[in-house]
């Protein structure tokens, strides 16, 4: 079999790598690229992270880079971790390293000059793959055979590997979806669920970065199933899973071209604003994405895909456009009708283009209409506010005025 090179890779040949493994390679150094990036060369897909592999310590590295004019950044030095920085772009340097002890959640582990030791202790043998500067590949653990395949598998011993960070169980789920096919790998799929119990002992933020990135995926829908099969789901997200939802709205996106929402995609598997609550404090949700999906899983307002553009005006004015929006899509995906998706496309296009328009009154009107300075003023504007919204926005003063007058008149 002829040994797979990425040596035509534009990120490879690019002026801001090579300076950086031009200084690692100085002097009789070594360094290799690693993981994700030869991974995804291979694949042919888009490489966003360039990591580096190297026998030099840290303080090494560390000199080298800086002696060449980048800067270098700390950034996990106990754990044998700088990030070069090189025309603005980072590259993340880690020294080869063995782990000492692991606890599950993180690793005390021993600087090594070993490439193949430095292979075993990583997760999955597609993870494990190595290329030089020239674009060569290396690979001691069968990671290459596996990628041609799309095959997911642990290095080694599936369990021993999980109990050295139980983020493993959920990565196996996360890389299937993205890089798999086919059946999940039965040896690791039994492993993780034999720890699924271990879930609870992760931090709510490596588990929503984890779970989001899964449902970025294409099709997660079917390894979202192996999960709930295995009860590797229930851990995570406890509770009812509204699966046809979820499934129907990633199909929407597919069809539709629309980009992958992670948020949105976990409000469509969760029941209710209960759940989302629960979800959100579990995972750490930032308050953005808290806020948003407890929002579209509590919606104060019917959606329908024959809603009238007045109704939809009055809704995107008293909500604004993004929930509006995450709404639709999820009602959309509730809808059995595959006929109403040209009205369900034609809401969203109303909610892109609509502009919001500023209610032309203010609490001095008010209190120059007589009323005094107070929470009346407030009670007296919504009033005046809502009849506004139901003329359609008008922008006829004398009506408005008028409208004024009358709620003054009938409130003091």
């Amino acid at each position: 079999m002829t040994t797979p090179s990425i040596k035509d890779q534009v990120w490879l040949n690019a002026p801001a790598t090579r300076a950086v493994m031009d200084a690692l390679l100085a002097d009789g150094g070594a360094a290799r690229f690693v993981g994700g990036c030869v991974r995804n060369a291979l694949l042919g897909v888009e490489v966003s992270d360039i990591d580096i592999a190297t026998p030099l310590t840290p303080d090494d590295v560390v000199r080298r880079i800086e002696a060449a004019g980048m800067r270098a950044v700390p950034t996990g030095i106990e754990h044998g971790t700088v990030t070069a920085i090189s025309q603005s772009i980072p590259y993340e340097i880690t020294t080869l390293r063995r782990d000492v002890s692991t606890d599950g959640r993180r690793a005390t582990v021993a600087f090594s000059s070993d490439w193949a030791e430095d292979a075993e202790r990583r997760d999955f043998t597609m993870n494990a793959l190595y290329a030089d500067v020239s674009g060569a590949v290396f690979d001691t653990v069968g990671g290459i055979a596996d990628l041609q395949a799309r095959r997911v598998r642990f290095i080694g011993d599936p369990a021993k590997r999980i109990a050295e960070d139980y983020l493993r169980i959920l990565r196996l789920f996360r890389f299937h979806a993205w890089y798999g096919k086919g059946e999940i790998d039965s040896d690791g799929l039994r492993a993780c669920a034999d720890a699924r119990g271990e879930i609870k002992t992760l931090s709510g933020e490596r588990i929503q970065k984890e779970m989001l990135k899964l449902f970025g995926a294409d099709d997660p829908v079917p390894v979202m199933r192996a999960m709930a099969a295995s009860g590797i789901l229930g851990e995570v997200l406890p509770g009812q899973h509204r699966f046809e939802r979820f499934a129907s709205l990633v199909e929407d996106d597919d069809e539709n071209f629309f980009a992958a929402d992670g948020v949105l995609r976990l409000g469509a598997l969760i029941a209710d604003g209960d759940q989302a609550r629960a979800v959100a404090t579990r995972w750490r949700l930032s308050n953005d994405d808290r806020d948003r999906l407890i929002e579209m899983t509590t919606a104060p307002v019917k959606v329908v895909s024959y809603m009238s553009i007045r109704e939809v005006r009055r809704a995107l004015y008293r909500f604004g456009a993004p929930a509006f929006k995450d709404w639709v899509r999820l009602r959309w995906a509730e809808d059995p009708k595959a006929s109403n998706g040209v009205q369900w496309r034609a809401l969203l296009a109303m909610a892109d283009s609509w502009t919001r328009p500023v209610f032309p009154l203010t609490g001095e009107n008010v209190m120059a209409a007589g009323v005094p300075q107070g929470p009346l003023v407030g009670r007296v504007l919504g009033e005046v506010e809502d009849w506004w919204v139901d003329a359609e926005f008008t922008d006829d003063d004398f009506s408005l005025a008028e409208r004024l007058k009358a709620v003054v008149q009938a409130t003091i």
